[in-house]
């Protein structure tokens, strides 16, 4: 498996290069931030238009990562949908995807700033999920240990070779993972920007996606 092992609270973690978490003492598959239907919510606000294909592309490459993993619980850690309206726009196909994926497994969408309240779609839909010793949810909270969260999309740069890499990455320190955006049409903050400052650790490590997943102490500058 393409990842980046690590432990949380006592709990072995692997960082996959897709941006994906899979915990496999509990065979349990976790995604931050999808954004289904960002073309669609940015259309309709009059925004500049975005190629239609980022849900397709989102779905195939989480449907790898299930296949990969061949998960049995699933975690979706907020802002799975850009907004309501862009949840209830879906194709009727990415419905019915996202459906077929659901099938045989337990699906919890946790409620994120993006898409507050249930959505007419299978599984269950929380503030937040503790499964100790973790605990998983949309935005960390100061003072929190075993915390698995998402929200700021992070990303972080590397110097490697005389090339400089930018990529999607975890961070992770002894009290929390903040996981990278999965959706392909997802933005990114760095890693130096003051609000991640603020929440991890001096010691924190930065995990960058991709083919080989890259770890180097988390860039502060």
């Amino acid at each position: 498996m393409n990842g980046h092992a690590f432990s949380l609270a006592g709990a072995p973690l692997v960082a996959l290069g897709s941006g994906a978490l899979y915990w496999p003492e509990r065979n349990l598959l976790c995604v931050s931030d999808l954004h289904l239907g960002k073309a669609e919510r940015r259309a309709r606000l009059g925004e500049a238009p975005l190629p239609p294909y980022e849900t397709q592309d989102t779905l195939s490459r989480l449907e790898k990562d299930l296949k990969a993993t061949n998960a049995s619980n699933v975690v979706c850690l907020g802002d799975s949908f850009d907004d309501r309206a862009a949840a209830e726009a879906l194709p009727e196909a990415a419905k019915i995807w996202i459906t077929a994926l659901q099938a045989g497994r337990h699906w919890t969408w946790i409620e994120g700033n993006h898409d507050p309240g249930p959505v007419e779609m299978g599984g269950s839909h929380l503030a937040e999920l503790p499964l100790p010793p973790l605990t998983f949810r949309h935005i960390a909270r100061i003072g929190q240990s075993g915390e698995i969260s998402g929200h700021y999309h992070p990303k972080t740069t590397l110097h490697v070779r005389g090339r400089t890499i930018t990529r999607p990455a975890f961070l992770i320190d002894v009290d929390r993972v903040i996981m990278p955006a999965y959706g392909t049409y997802t933005g990114g903050l760095r890693s130096h920007a003051p609000e991640l400052q603020s929440i991890m650790r001096e010691e924190t490590v930065a995990v960058l996606t991709g083919p080989v997943p890259r770890a180097a102490p988390m860039p502060r500058q």
